[in-house]
């Protein structure tokens, strides 16, 4: 498996509306979440992680440099100074044959790597997805408080005139009483919807870093697939969770045939150097004496293994069942992801044609609406008709809206289960991160010291006035 594979969803991605980095539109609400969701740098950190599984698999193939000192005194008892001798010396160790264990743990880290990079993709569209989301509920149900809120001084002034009619004997208590609980249920309905727009705002917050603030509406839609099976297709040669269950099963194989190798045979070289120095005490009859020397010595051991107590086969086993479980999650995780891009599209279907009938709904509502207060004016429709007429309205309204919304979010949901909802694919104006950078930076080091280039932990936006939220129905 290639780990160049192009990204097919960058040919699906249109841009978003390229336009100056500001806290009020779709673009600039990805670029904030993308440079500062802690997901996804939580996510970058597992990658890196991965990528130190390289130099780890290379090491035992490298040549290993120690260095020893020794300073012994030797006594004939304790009071009885019988000499010292200091040493210095080097060591190198080298690998020449593992039975290419070096080559197959290699391979399966770089395929973990691959993996971890892949699951970073994931979460890029996640957060894509998370951020379209809040953005769409923060304006749906800003929407929804504001209609909302027109009904209630609609209802407001019906009461009232009701109450008037009543007065002079046009309306019965009856009519009163009805106009009463439909104004009481609006205002519960207004602090319902306001409630709501609080949570969507710290939903938003959460997932892009900052509150919202006059938020435009949202750009067109990026194109999508045609149909369900062109999705589907592309999301099995793109979708980042089937890319990464097959880069584990590969790195999975890739263990068996390493720990396979454990029965072949080792060879191993080890080059030893030293100096020493005797400074002789005066002991015994008064003998004393002082000499130096150095010492070399060369040594090639091969090892091979006879009898390993079980241990290797064990082993062998049961990487050979967790290959087995890795490729049955394949299989799970291909299923699941044609599950998600079917349903994602027939959300999306479902919700445009909700949204032509609930467009027709809402004209039809607003005229009838119209029609029943002037025909109730003249006698002709009861209050309860005229009440009834405003919630028809208002519901058209709320579903038009909430249709649009979940629009938005079945597009943006199709993306993902395609691997397409990439903020660099979209067109929104941030610097792509790369994570094979750090991959061939690690490859190299060869130091014992830590890491100079974690990258900082983000500094907490002080934008996180927390929202109150007034429960009751608005003051006249």
């Amino acid at each position: 498996m290639s780990p160049t594979r192009p990204y097919t969803a960058l040919l699906l991605a249109a841009a978003i509306i390229a336009v100056p980095a500001r806290a009020d539109n779709l673009a600039a609400a990805l670029e904030a979440a993308y440079e500062q969701n802690p997901d996804i740098a939580a996510q970058r950190a597992l990658v890196r992680q991965s990528d130190e599984e390289i130099p780890q698999a290379l090491a035992p193939a490298r040549p290993q440099v120690g260095a020893q000192l020794t300073a012994d005194q030797a006594a004939l008892d304790a009071f009885t100074d019988n000499g010292r001798t200091y040493r210095a010396g080097l060591s190198l160790s080298q690998s020449l044959y593992r039975g290419g264990r070096t080559r197959s743990a290699t391979t399966a880290a770089e395929n973990r790597v691959l993996a971890a990079r892949a699951r970073l993709r994931a979460t890029e569209n996640q957060i894509v997805l998370n951020t379209v989301t809040a953005y769409a509920d923060v304006l749906r149900f800003a929407r929804v408080v504001e209609l909302n809120r027109s009904q209630v001084n609609v209802l407001d002034r019906e009461l009232q005139q009701s109450r008037d009619r009543f007065e002079v004997g046009d309306l019965t208590r009856t009519d009163v009483a009805q106009s009463q609980a439909r104004l009481a249920n609006a205002q519960s309905n207004l602090v319902v919807a306001e409630n709501q727009y609080a949570a969507a705002r710290q939903a938003y917050l959460r997932v892009v870093g900052r509150l919202p603030q006059d938020l435009e509406p949202l750009p067109p839609l990026p194109i999508l697939p045609g149909n369900a099976g062109e999705a589907v297709d592309l999301a099995r040669e793109n979708a980042p969770n089937l890319l990464a269950a097959r880069f584990d099963e590969a790195a999975a194989r890739y263990d068996v045939t390493n720990l396979q190798q454990q029965r072949l045979p080792t060879v191993d070289m080890q080059l030893s150097g030293a100096y020493s120095r005797f400074e002789g005490g005066g002991g015994g009859a008064n003998f004393v004496r002082q000499g130096s020397f150095i010492t070399q010595d060369a040594l090639v051991t091969a090892t091979v293994p006879i009898w390993q107590r079980g241990l290797v086969g064990s082993q062998v086993r049961q990487a050979q069942q967790r290959r087995s479980q890795l490729a049955a999650l394949i299989t799970s995780t291909d299923r699941q992801t044609e599950e998600s891009v079917v349903n994602s599209f027939n959300q999306l279907r479902a919700a445009r044609a909700v949204i032509e009938a609930n467009k027709v709904a809402a004209d039809a509502n607003a005229l009838a609406a119209e029609g029943v207060k002037q025909e109730n004016q003249v006698g002709t429709r009861t209050i309860i008709e005229v009440l009834n007429a405003e919630q028809e309205r208002l519901n058209s309204e709320v579903n038009l809206v909430t249709a649009r919304r979940d629009e938005q979010v079945a597009a943006y949901s199709l993306l993902s289960a395609v691997g397409a909802a990439e903020a660099v694919a979209l067109g929104v104006p941030v610097e792509r991160y790369d994570p094979t950078a750090n991959t061939k930076r690690v490859r190299r080091l060869l130091g014992e010291g830590g890491d100079p280039n974690v990258p900082a932990l983000p500094v907490p936006v002080a934008d996180r006035a927390t929202q109150s939220l007034v429960i009751g129905p608005p003051k006249p």
